[in-house]
């Protein structure tokens, strides 16, 4: 074997590589491909728009430990019941309160109003989350139990 023209020792370095074939070649860029569409396609899924969204439009104090909460609710089914977890916040951060609040099928994007109760006094209430799994107490109409 020779490098920039000079003469390698015969087994000082091993048995040369064998040259890949063009066909090996070619079925590791198609595995890449297959692997990098597969990540794109969970990607956009998993981290694409939300099927449900909600975003606080604002939040006021009322009497005896209590917040309003006014949010907007944009879904991609309407024709589908969903939950949103809402809840508040003390001054030193902590939650003070949550509550369940059942959105009706119907528009795609509605403007909800609710009132927390708090067991300390409440300075910010948020939307925690939501959902189309909604609980079949909040679908039915029926208090929960216990």
């Amino acid at each position: 074997m020779t490098v920039a023209g000079h003469a390698l020792p015969e087994g000082r370095y091993g048995k040369p590589r064998a040259k890949r074939s063009r066909r090996t070649t070619v079925v590791l860029i198609a595995l890449g491909l297959l692997a990098g569409g597969g990540a794109a396609y969970l990607a956009y899924t998993n981290l694409g728009s939300a099927p449900i969204e909600a975003e606080r439009i604002s939040f006021g104090n009322q009497p005896d430990n209590r917040m309003q909460l006014v949010f907007d609710v944009t879904r991609q089914t309407p024709d589908r019941a969903a939950v949103c977890i809402v809840r508040t916040r003390g001054i030193d951060g902590g939650e003070g309160g949550r509550k369940e609040v059942y959105i009706a099928p119907g528009a795609s994007s509605v403007r909800v109003t609710t009132v927390i109760s708090s067991s300390s006094e409440p300075v910010t209430a948020d939307v925690f989350g939501c959902s189309y799994q909604v609980p079949a107490y909040l679908s039915t109409g029926q208090p929960p139990t216990g």
